[in-house]
């Protein structure tokens, strides 16, 4: 029986964005766009990308395809755009984060831009609810614990730059335990601040 998802961190920003943490299966999050960390190719065989064609309909690899015939592979930091399928969104946003090649070739400033990426066009589509999940710290190695502090201060620093804009509610959904961990921590650090004692 599938898990249902849980929230495990939720603030609004003084932008009025919200955000929320969630511990639980992309696939099933209902938001008007869900972003797939996907490689160049848009070949979604392993990983979020591949629960995300398996749950959503062949149609989802078919229109990556396509876009990949048309434009050529997705750069790093890339956005292409395919319809969702059977997933409960009207889009798909595949975003292609860096690869881990130790820390010192600009991977930092390669996934914050992916991040910013995603949220530009999740914001110039209208896009009011986004789900993404951990983008480069699976097979792409990005370690989680770098990545974690990362991703909220680039969602921060968006929404600041975009008060009342879409997208309103930014969701990190997360599958396993050894990621939400770090972006667990990250998020009390960031958004709750030190705790009493």
């Amino acid at each position: 029986m599938a898990r249902r998802n849980r929230v495990v961190g939720e603030t609004t920003l003084p932008s009025g964005h919200r955000l929320v943490l969630v511990h639980g299966d992309l696939t099933e999050e209902e938001a008007e766009a869900l972003v797939n960390a996907a490689n160049a190719w848009l070949q979604h065989g392993g990983g979020v990308a591949g629960a995300l064609v398996r749950k959503g309909g062949p149609q989802i690899q078919e229109e990556s395809t396509e876009w990949v015939r048309r434009h050529g592979p997705l750069p790093v930091g890339g956005v292409a755009i395919t319809g969702a399928g059977r997933l409960k969104a009207r889009a798909i946003l595949h975003v292609v984060g860096p690869v881990w090649a130790g820390g010192d070739q600009g991977e930092d400033r390669m996934l914050a831009e992916a991040i910013r990426n995603v949220l530009e066009t999740a914001r110039q589509q209208g896009y009011r609810r986004i789900a993404m999940p951990a983008i480069s710290t699976g097979i792409f190695g990005f370690p989680k614990e770098r990545a974690a502090p990362l991703f909220w201060e680039t969602i921060a620093a968006f929404a600041a730059a975009h008060p009342g804009e879409p997208p309103h509610e930014i969701r990190l959904v997360l599958l396993d335990e050894a990621t939400l961990q770090p972006f667990e921590a990250a998020f009390r650090a960031r958004f709750e601040g030190p705790g009493p004692g």
